[in-house]
């Protein structure tokens, strides 16, 4: 359908990505689900397809040659990008201090969790552009928030996701036609996460669907959480 808006949420073969894209295939979106895994993202789009319109899309963010494919397949199925969800990332030093971390996952952390948005939000600019309301949510953690201090667990994983929250800004900045904000999900019980978590993948994608959807548009270059602005 030529009025149905399109969103592709990265990561999205399990976890809180693919409750995001279950939840904008029942609002009748047309979800590319995106993931590096091309057996696991395609089950996952075969699962979610008697919710909607699930196509599976094989992107590793870590990739630069891998985004730039995945946005030439892209453009061969879709004429334009409504809502784009930067939801994959890594956590790979739960258990160091800022003193023990290494320089190699340091650097594949970063790699994917911050270098991986950006240049994801670049590949996907031009699709993006021909949308009448084009969305950006990149999802971040309070972890990584400069308000009140740092309290010492996963220094790269936390540290990455501040440099996300300069990206958010930086994009809401170079794309002003574009609602472009960061967002925390909560401690959700994911594979990340872990089952001692607080909250259900449904609640922790609930504001980054709100966001995507009903937000106003022009709440734009925020950190928000369950549906309010945050510090930094």
């Amino acid at each position: 359908m030529r009025n149905q808006k399109t969103a592709l949420v990265t990561g999205a073969n399990k976890g809180i990505g693919f409750e995001v894209a279950r939840q904008l295939a029942r609002q009748n979106f047309r979800v590319f689900l995106g993931a590096r895994n091309e057996k696991a993202g395609g089950a996952a789009a075969e699962k979610l397809r008697e919710e909607g319109d699930v196509i599976f899309l094989k992107i590793d963010v870590a990739d630069e040659n891998s985004i730039r494919a995945a946005a030439e397949e892209f453009t061969r199925q879709s004429d334009r990008l409504d809502v784009l969800v930067n939801n994959a990332g890594i956590l790979l030093d739960d258990d160091k201090s800022a003193l023990t971390m290494t320089p190699a996952i340091f650097e594949e952390t970063v790699r994917t969790n911050t270098l991986g948005p950006w240049l994801v939000a670049m590949a996907f600019a031009v699709p993006l552009k021909k949308s009448k309301a084009p969305r950006i949510i990149n999802v971040s953690s309070s972890s990584g928030q400069l308000e009140g201090g740092a309290d010492g667990w996963a220094p790269c994983y936390s540290v990455s996701k501040t440099a996300l929250n300069g990206v958010t800004v930086q994009l809401a900045a170079a794309l002003p036609k574009c609602a472009v904000n960061s967002v925390c999900p909560g401690w959700v019980r994911t594979d990340m996460g872990g089952m001692d978590a607080t909250r259900s993948v449904a609640e922790g994608a609930a504001t980054i669907v709100w966001l995507a959807t009903d937000a106003p548009h022009d709440l734009t270059g925020k950190f928000v959480k369950d549906r309010k602005v945050i510090p930094w």
